[in-house]
């Protein structure tokens, strides 16, 4: 990825640009929680032929904290700010878990520059099938990025799938890891508290691609039900693995996501 720094109404970012000679309009990637770009790459370089933008979330990676709080509405509106400086009109979104609200805010906010949607272990909000106290709380707090021990105690719990036999994923996933500030985490927590995208699910208008791990303890698959229910031009395909199948399974999940960016609108 070629990675600068963009200023956009007042906020510095961090963003991340695969280029491809590509006819197709970019994938503009918002990712889960605490994330870096950089935890993206496996996923990214297995999506050959896309070209791809992705940003460090204020308060995470490389993106300064805000000075205010913020909820999606307001994210959704500097992504397409970031989009007007970079020059593209129009771009497919993949929002994966905390992303996919993003993705969800961005497609009902910005209707006509959403082609395509696609929402990885995500939900519909609050108002959502639940993960287990337990894992809830292993959540409210970033300890597992910044203690790599605890992260393989309890990536199997949290994430599911391959990560519950193969610890030696969990030392390669956290190889990306850039962690920037506590404030960060707590400031993307605050900001989809409360929210839901269940009161305007059947107002988007794009083939939308639902995609969610069958042992997903975060998530579970109920959430992904959900949402192809809902959304008018939504499928659902589930994978074989946990929460952060985009990383895991990132050569079938690519596959999946470019097959349904490339299809005739007529098959959407």
């Amino acid at each position: 990825m070629e990675i600068s720094l963009y200023e956009i109404s007042g906020q510095t970012l961090r963003v991340g640009i695969r280029r491809r000679d590509d006819a197709l309009p970019p994938l503009l990637l918002f990712n889960g929680i605490g994330a870096n770009i950089e935890l993206l790459e496996p996923f990214i370089d297995a999506l050959d032929g896309h070209e791809t933008i992705t940003f460090d979330v204020p308060g995470v990676g490389g993106s300064p904290a805000p000075a205010l709080p913020y909820r999606p509405g307001a994210l959704a509106r500097l992504s397409a700010r970031l989009l007007d400086q970079l020059g593209h009109e129009q771009v497919d979104v993949l929002g994966v878990s905390w992303g996919g609200a993003l993705a969800q805010q961005f497609a009902f906010q910005h209707a006509k520059r959403c082609r395509r949607l696609v929402l990885a272990a995500t939900s519909p909000g609050h108002l959502m099938v639940p993960a287990k106290p337990t894992v809830l709380l292993k959540m409210a707090s970033p300890r597992r990025y910044k203690d790599c021990e605890y992260m393989k105690r309890v990536a199997g719990d949290v994430y599911g799938g391959v990560l519950r036999r193969s610890p030696e994923l969990v030392h390669r996933h956290l190889l990306h890891v850039r962690w920037s500030s506590d404030m960060g985490y707590y400031l993307q927590l605050i900001a989809v508290l409360g929210w839901s995208s269940l009161p305007w699910l059947r107002c988007l208008p794009q083939p939308t691609l639902v995609m969610a791990g069958t042992d997903d303890p975060l998530v579970p698959v109920a959430n992904g039900h959900i949402l192809a229910h809902l959304i008018p031009k939504a499928r659902l395909v589930t994978i074989d693995d946990g929460h952060l199948f985009l990383v895991t399974s990132a050569g079938r999940s690519a596959a999946l996501i470019s097959d349904f960016l490339t299809q005739d609108p007529a098959h959407s």
